[in-house]
């Protein structure tokens, strides 16, 4: 049985803010190419057992694309069906009648997203969405629940996943997990510097060679090799195409070139590249070739491969491939599959190697997520949306609490700029240019997530 603090919450309020915003230059994953995308942010207001109130923020990209990527829908019915799914997920939290801890809030309403979820794609005449995508729409009032959790009771949010805070993990882990939280798997504080991957999409440019009047100019590098001299990104993620090996080798062996040549003219020795197909690929097998003729071809690039990502379908119930010929040769993550922890499960069987987290999937799952990879000793990655503005600043938090394989993914800057204000950009400079490749985490200060709101906003109010 849970058990009632003095520090549990209720949410009083929430606003819903939904803002187009449109893409620098376009960004090509797995068989789509985005080019804008609503960004949806969230306020609550929130009141716990002493009757102290508190404000939170969450925001995230409502990206169809990525999270229901079905082509038989038009964008906009699925963003309309999104946003309907988001406004009733709040009416959801809004008339809760209990107070409660975050992870309690989101693990209980599981359920009923999922219902909610079903019944908004019903209206609308159209096939269920993906799981996945409830999540998404979910994602921000979740974060904004957890910022406001913190900032009531005064707080860092991360200190409150203690037993002072909330109960022991085995309420949703297990009985492996009695007597343990979720504190126990996370950082005290957050790393100072993080290194950031830097995406590397499908229409990307690499070398200055390729560079014509069609790139924008507005100050940003517009190739691989400029954002190298610019930034000094060491860590790399690729997008391949899962259906042209030929292809993805040449691209792969290509960004590792480029990537060599540059941080060899500054002087760095280290790069890592990670590669996603974005389940494209029918099987395994694809990858394991990949990586064969790579081995062969570029031995340096073969080393330098962290690990793959997601390779095949998200239903691993139809996509059930035994991925350990993948794992044998580098860690094979899993990523669109993970959505509910029997999710975490069933990949584990399949011989995943680990798993990739996103806040777009929940601050509350990631945590839970992240608490039981710790145990069982499986690697895990922080990836992102295309995350802007707060939604990056939550990300670049989650991994700086965390003990990732390596670093966070963070491609907003390259591809939505715009999305992030610009006083948002002067109170967290280190999160939105990188000096070295990597983050810097010394504006993360104060309660809550670490928005630092009274600065963004001259003061706590919902006057924005």
């Amino acid at each position: 049985m849970r058990t009632e603090r003095r520090s549990d919450i209720a949410v009083e309020e929430v606003e819903i803010i939904i803002e187009p915003k449109q893409a620098r230059t376009p960004l090509k994953f797995g068989g789509v190419v985005v080019e804008s995308v609503p960004f949806c942010k969230i306020w609550v207001c929130v009141e716990n057992g002493d009757h102290e109130i508190g404000e939170g923020w969450g925001g995230i990209f409502l990206m169809d694309q990525w999270g229901w990527p079905d082509p038989e829908i038009d964008h906009t019915v699925k963003r309309e069906v999104m946003e309907r799914v988001v406004e009733d997920y709040v009416r959801l939290v809004n008339t809760h009648p209990a107070h409660f801890h975050p992870i309690n809030l989101f693990m209980e309403l599981e359920d009923d997203l999922a219902r909610i979820s079903r019944r908004a794609c019903e209206e609308a005449g159209v096939p269920e969405m993906p799981f996945l995508n409830a999540l998404v729409c979910a994602s921000p009032v979740d974060a904004a629940i957890h910022d406001a959790f913190g900032n009531c009771n005064g707080i860092d949010t991360y200190d409150g996943y203690g037993p002072e805070f909330m109960d022991d993990l085995s309420h949703w882990l297990g009985p492996d997990f009695a007597g343990e939280y979720a504190t126990q798997y996370i950082r005290d504080e957050y790393l100072p510097r993080v290194p950031i991957f830097h995406l590397v999409g499908g229409l990307d440019k690499l070398t200055r060679d390729e560079l014509d009047d069609s790139d924008p100019d507005d100050g940003l590098p517009n190739c691989l090799a400029d954002w190298i001299d610019y930034e000094g990104m060491y860590c790399l993620k690729v997008k391949l195409r899962g259906n042209d090996l030929d292809w993805d080798i040449e691209r792969l062996i290509a960004v590792h070139d480029v990537g060599r040549e540059e941080l060899d003219r500054q002087g760095i020795d280290e790069l890592h590249l990670t590669a996603d197909t974005n389940e494209m690929c029918e099987s395994p097998e694809y990858i394991v070739e990949m990586l064969s003729r790579i081995r062969e071809r570029s031995p340096e690039c073969y080393e330098r491969i962290l690990y793959i990502e997601q390779p095949t379908g998200r239903d691993l119930d139809v996509h059930d491939h035994d991925m350990s010929a993948i794992a044998q040769m580098k860690p094979v993550i899993v990523d669109e599959s993970l959505t509910t922890l029997e999710s975490f499960d069933r990949a584990m069987e399949l011989g995943w190697s680990g798993i990739a987290l996103k806040t777009c999937k929940g601050q509350s799952s990631d945590i839970l997520f992240a608490a039981k990879a710790g145990k069982l000793g499986i690697p895990y990655a922080v990836q992102d949306l295309t995350n802007p503005s707060l939604a990056l600043i939550q990300s670049v938090g989650l991994g700086a609490r965390l003990y990732t394989i390596m670093g966070v993914e963070a491609n907003s800057r390259q591809f939505f700029p715009e999305a992030t204000p610009e006083v948002i950009r002067n109170v967290h400079p280190g999160i939105f240019k990188l000096e070295g490749g990597e983050a810097d985490t010394s504006s993360l200060q104060g309660t809550g997530l670490g928005y630092q709101m009274e600065r963004i906003w001259g003061r706590m109010t919902r006057d924005r």
